[in-house]
């Protein structure tokens, strides 16, 4: 069985009102393209809840009324109800939401057809270490689902770059490793050992992060070393701060990365630096654009044990995820 734990789809009426590439809201089209690629179930979900996915002014992704966001949810509720053997899907939540807004994401859990969260990476520049997403990982642990952790529409970094495509392919990818990074080092998975994160587009450069993070929490260049005379030097303590995670290395080990970014290169060292079992197959398509089939091809290709590319391409996911209810 093969499951793609990352597409999306959006309401004919979100096309009238933002900017989108118009397979996003070519519902038969999409299902059509899967059968033939030999994909059985997708999880579909939006990073932007009822927003944008794209720089429109005015427009604060975060600022969506929680009735605006359960008629979002109702939309793709029906979607799954109507392709029950074909799609599940993922609630939106802001990790720095309100009371009220954790309270809807809570009630929207409730209906069978949603089996995660899909949040962002950021907000507005702030990374998921703030203190303000503890709400919200208490949410995730409390309810027992996955959590896609997907880049925002406007990455950190980004906010000068008026280029579409490098915002889409550098900056998310850029904002995912932070934000992914930062959830290791901030030690959410310490306080609430139950939470299953999945970085999308790969986890950005999640795998060559080990050593920085280790570095990072325990900066040996901040104490005491030897003066040109020979003498030690007294100790410099860096800068105040949170303290980080008792072991952020291990923490990022525990996580998941999908497989969206299609580069056999990345593929290879996340599966050999995260580990095939840490790996779950994921498109991004829609929008993405590259072949369904190719993106298959790359799994069946990485130096791996054929037992491996299965869990990849399907095996994780029904463990991960639970899939066997009915909408």
């Amino acid at each position: 069985m093969i499951i793609d734990i990352h597409g999306h789809l959006s309401p004919p009426e979100a096309a009238k009102r933002f900017p989108m590439p118009p397979s996003l809201t070519d519902v038969d089209g999409m299902l059509a393209a899967r059968a033939e690629a030999g994909i059985d179930l997708t999880i579909i979900g939006s990073p932007v809840g009822a927003g944008a996915m794209a720089r429109v002014p005015g427009v604060d992704n975060y600022a969506q009324p929680r009735d605006r966001l359960r008629s979002f949810h109702a939309w793709m509720s029906g979607l799954i109800a109507r392709f029950p053997d074909q799609l599940r899907g993922y609630v939106y939540a802001n990790p720095f939401g309100d009371d009220d807004h954790l309270d809807g994401v809570r009630e929207t859990l409730e209906d069978p057809a949603f089996v995660g969260l899909i949040t962002t990476s950021s907000v507005h520049g702030e990374l998921l270490g703030s203190p303000r997403a503890d709400s919200f990982f208490a949410l995730a642990a409390e309810a027992g689902v996955p959590v896609l952790v997907h880049a925002p529409a406007e990455p950190v970094g980004t906010e000068r770059v008026d280029e579409i495509g490098f915002v889409e392919q550098i900056g998310r990818f850029g904002d995912v490793t932070m934000g992914m990074a930062m959830i290791a080092f901030a030690g959410w998975l310490d306080k609430y050992p139950d939470l299953r994160l999945i970085g999308a587009t790969g986890g950005g450069a999640m795998a060559l992060l080990p050593e920085r993070l280790q570095t990072a929490a325990r900066p040996r260049h901040w104490a005491g070393a030897a003066s040109p005379s020979g003498r030690p030097e007294a100790a410099s303590a860096p800068p105040a701060g949170r303290r980080p995670a008792a072991d952020p290395v291990a923490a990022l080990q525990r996580m998941y990365v999908d497989t969206s970014p299609c580069s056999p290169a990345h593929l290879s060292l996340n599966a050999e630096v995260l580990g095939p079992e840490r790996m779950l197959f994921g498109t991004d398509s829609p929008p993405l654009a590259v072949p369904l089939e190719e993106q298959i091809r790359m799994i069946e290709k990485l130096p791996v044990d054929r037992a491996s590319q299965q869990l990849v391409l399907g095996g994780n996911a029904e463990a991960v995820f639970d899939l066997r209810s009915r909408p």
